[in-house]
């Protein structure tokens, strides 16, 4: 089994790799690799989107790259490769995003990205910090977690999704925030689980050893 964590230049993969490579090894999860190669992602059996940044910059450096965005949604769209979206790499599961200028997404959840608005003026915006998931719906990654466990959040945008089927999982921030969406094979993290502690490796073990 090999699970590919792709590199499109959108942020450091080292902490995420570390991650994925510890709960591999503890779950007999296979191989871990980050890589830029089309061929790559071709062959894996599992795939990870992490993302750092805006939006628009992360979405134009992954089309940028024709052999390895096609490679991506001919895995995920046509083969039912599991994927696992970590922050922006989520956010670009959206339909659409507001940020900065409108840009595309994969299309991929019913949703749009827009600038988080706390109903209480007092809390700030990015999102930084521990926050508690609340479980919207039952998936397979989020076997063993439960609400009122947390994950670190580091964002100024989030998504709105419209098919509340997809909403796996929300924070309170003087208002709902999006954590965790999915459908099919797909799933996707506002947080970053691999800074998230027992919660985040919970998740990565299981999306490592999910069958869909």
């Amino acid at each position: 089994m090999l699970t590919v964590l792709i590199d499109y230049e959108s942020g450091n993969l080292h902490s995420a790799a570390k991650a994925f490579q510890r709960m591999a090894g503890e779950t007999g999860g296979g191989d871990v690799i980050v890589s830029d190669r089309a061929e790559d992602v071709a062959r894996a059996d599992r795939i990870v989107l992490p993302g750092d940044g805006a939006f628009p910059a992360c979405a134009r450096a992954l089309k940028g790259r024709e052999n390895l965005f096609g490679a991506l949604r001919e895995a995920v769209e046509q083969k039912g490769r599991p994927f696992l979206g970590i922050c922006v790499g989520m956010q670009l599961m959206a339909r659409i995003g507001h940020e900065y200028e409108e840009t595309e997404g994969l299309g991929w959840i019913d949703g749009e990205v827009d600038r988080i608005k706390p109903a209480d003026p007092t809390f700030k915006v990015p999102h930084m910090g521990w926050n508690d998931l609340v479980i919207d719906r039952p998936h397979p990654v989020l076997a063993g977690i439960e609400t009122g466990q947390h994950a670190y959040f580091v964002h100024s945008y989030q998504m709105h999704v419209t098919a509340k089927d997809q909403l796996l999982a929300h924070a309170d921030y003087a208002g709902p925030v999006t954590a965790i969406v999915g459908r099919d094979t797909m799933v996707g993290t506002q947080f970053h689980p691999e800074k998230s502690q027992a919660t985040g490796l919970r998740l990565i073990a299981n999306f490592l050893t999910w069958r869909p």
